[in-house]
C-alpha cells in the first residue's frame, strides 16, 4: 500500500499507544485479550515505522515516534488509569515535546 511517510508514522504512533495501554490490562500476558492487542499492536507499529523508514531518516522518525508516544501515553494513563503528571513530569513532557520540535524544523538530516 502506498501512503506518505507521515501517514505511516502516524499510524504507527497510534498502534504502539493502543498496545502499550493494552500492557497494563495484560497483566503480564496473563489475559488474551488484552495480550493479543499488545502483540498485534507493536506489529502494526513497527510495520508502519518500517514503511516510514524508508523516506525519512531514522533519527527524525524515531524522535518523532518516541516523543509522541510518551505524550499520548501520558494522557492515557491520565484517562484511564488517573495517573496525573505532576509539575516535574509536565516540564520533562514539554522537554522532549520541544526537542521534536527542534529536530524538525532546525535539523539538517537529509533523506537517504
Amino acid at each position: 500500500m502506498r501512503l506518505p511517510p507521515y501517514l505511516w508514522l502516524a499510524i504507527a504512533i497510534v498502534a504502539e499507544v493502543i498496545a502499550t495501554s493494552a500492557l497494563r490490562a495484560a497483566d503480564g500476558f496473563s489475559r488474551l485479550v488484552p495480550s493479543i492487542v499488545v502483540v498485534a499492536g507493536y506489529a502494526v507499529a513497527f510495520y508502519c515505522l518500517s514503511m516510514t523508514l524508508r523516506s525519512i531518516p531514522v533519527g527524525i522518525v524515531y524522535a518523532i515516534w518516541s516523543g509522541a508516544g510518551i505524550v499520548l501515553i501520558t494522557l492515557v494513563a491520565m484517562v484511564l488509569y488517573r495517573q496525573v503528571p505532576d509539575l516535574a513530569a509536565i516540564c520533562g513532557l514539554g522537554l522532549i515535546v520541544a526537542g521534536v520540535v527542534v529536530l524538525n524544523l532546525f535539523s539538517k538530516m537529509q533523506a537517504h
